[in-house]
């Protein structure tokens, strides 16, 4: 089992800044890959950001290619994903998920969700 806790969600104005956190405890030595996803009210959840665990490939949505950035830190068990620029429309609960089979991220992004382990996710708030 793998436990996952978001933090660092919050309210911000279009324009600024935020870090997520996603602290992974439990069997973590076999994740491949961490992604983030983000459902916002009324949509689908939908992948935002991968990074492979032991070498720091990434992959991202293009609409938030130049604006996020994902990273981890391994001896912390722990990714982040720094939010730039960011827009009323980046509005969402953000969940932090773990993979563990064989697959590329460009996979993990079009798996419609389908991921071994999810946290409770976090709320980010945009205002305009």
């Amino acid at each position: 089992q793998v436990q996952l806790v978001e933090s660092g969600g919050g309210l911000v104005q279009a324009g600024g800044s935020l870090r997520l956190s996603c602290a992974a405890s439990g069997r973590t030595f076999s994740t491949t890959a961490m992604a983030w996803f983000r459902q916002a009210p009324g949509k689908e959840r939908e992948f935002v950001a991968a990074i492979t665990w032991n070498f720091g490939f990434t992959y991202y949505k293009d609409s938030v290619k130049g604006r996020f950035i994902i990273s981890r830190d391994n001896a912390k068990n722990t990714v982040y994903l720094q939010m730039n620029s960011l827009k009323p429309e980046d509005t969402a609960v953000y969940y932090c998920a773990a993979n563990y089979r064989p697959r590329t991220l460009q996979q993990i992004a079009v798996s419609g969700s389908d991921m071994d382990y999810w946290g409770k996710g976090t709320l980010v708030t945009v205002s305009s």
